[in-house]
């Protein structure tokens, strides 16, 4: 019998806290997780759901007062929370790349695109000058930059949003990573500038054989780049399954009102369902499952007692007690 391929990336009960003056924030309470290669996974919940903390946990840059205090990260075979700081260096922006949710902010604007690149591109591989140059010339070609020779000497703000957000991809491809995590790319663009922007990150992920973890709120984009889907609410996982699994045939109520508040022009009749209340206070969260004040089919089960993260069917689990007794629905069933 041959074994299965270990995961490019496995998190296993990562627990992220901040340690503030007005208690212990639990803003990643033992999330789990895995990515194969070649895989693209997306991460959706609303704001505060626990997704951009668990992605900067993998690349160890918690922002203070946060801190790490359990669980494992391991990537290409090696636990990435036994590494020095030095060796996880070595590691950023060469093995796993990073795109951040507003390019304007993480690009430099006292420096010119081409400092900005090379000096990434000679820290993590050994080219001189002039090899780092033309290695950064092939990027901006390769994410469709017009004129790269002309960009090449400007400063970011005399580049649109969307060319931004395309060096920041060249950026954090430039050593040609296994993992690309992309937290929320395409947030400060207009639509049809964020269609472009996934359209070419769905290229160079097949042209480069790289795998993804793609942060978002939006079904939408999920459905249209996702082969899997982790949906996370208040530092935890609630479901996850292939994207056809969590888009067909969901099985957990939050999953379901997610899907059902996104608009959908070929729904036009059908009313928009809103989630009533907020992400709850991650100091003191609701006692059993956490989405039970806001659960339309909450029970007292759902208040006494957290729900065990179940197999639903083959690679679809959720954490629900009704998880196999609810119906629940998907507006692509009504299409």
């Amino acid at each position: 019998m041959t074994s299965l391929p270990e995961p490019l990336l496995k998190v296993d009960g990562l627990q992220t806290y901040f340690f503030t003056w007005a208690g212990i924030v639990r803003a990643v309470d033992g999330i789990s997780l895995h990515l194969d290669k070649g895989e693209t996974l997306g991460g959706v919940g609303e704001s505060g759901s626990g997704k951009t903390v668990t992605a900067l946990s993998v690349m160890r840059i918690i922002p203070s007062p946060g801190k790490i205090v359990g669980g494992q990260i391991m990537f290409e075979g090696k636990d990435l929370l036994a590494k020095s700081e030095q060796e996880m260096q070595a590691i950023r922006g060469n093995r796993i790349g990073y795109i951040f949710q507003d390019p304007t902010s993480t690009l430099d604007p006292i420096y010119t695109i081409r400092q900005q690149l090379v000096e990434v591109i000679m820290r993590h591989q050994p080219l001189t000058k002039e090899g780092a140059y033309d290695r950064a010339l092939e990027l901006l070609q390769l994410v469709g930059i017009p004129a790269p020779e002309l960009r090449m000497n400007q400063y970011p703000h005399q580049l649109s949003g969307g060319m931004k957000q395309r060096i920041a991809v060249a950026r954090a491809i430039c050593c040609n990573p296994s993992l690309l995590i992309a937290d929320e790319p395409t947030t400060a663009l207009d639509v049809t500038i964020q269609a472009q922007i996934l359209e070419m990150m769905k290229d160079l992920i097949k042209r480069l054989g790289m795998s993804m973890i793609l942060i978002t709120h939006d079904m939408g984009i999920v459905a249209e780049t996702c082969d899997r889907v982790t949906v996370l609410y208040a530092g935890q996982v609630f479901e996850t399954g292939t994207a056809d699994q969590v888009f067909w045939s969901p099985k957990h109520p939050y999953t379901e009102a997610l899907l059902t508040s996104v608009p959908n022009p070929r729904l036009i009749q059908r009313r928009l369902e809103v989630i009533p209340g907020n992400i709850p206070d991650l100091i003191h969260p609701p006692t059993g499952c956490r989405f039970h004040p806001r659960c339309k089919y909450a029970q007292q089960i759902c208040v006494d007692k957290i729900p065990d993260f179940e197999l639903q069917e083959p690679g679809h689990r959720a954490a629900c007690h009704f998880a196999k007794e609810l119906n629940l629905v998907s507006p692509v069933q009504e299409e």
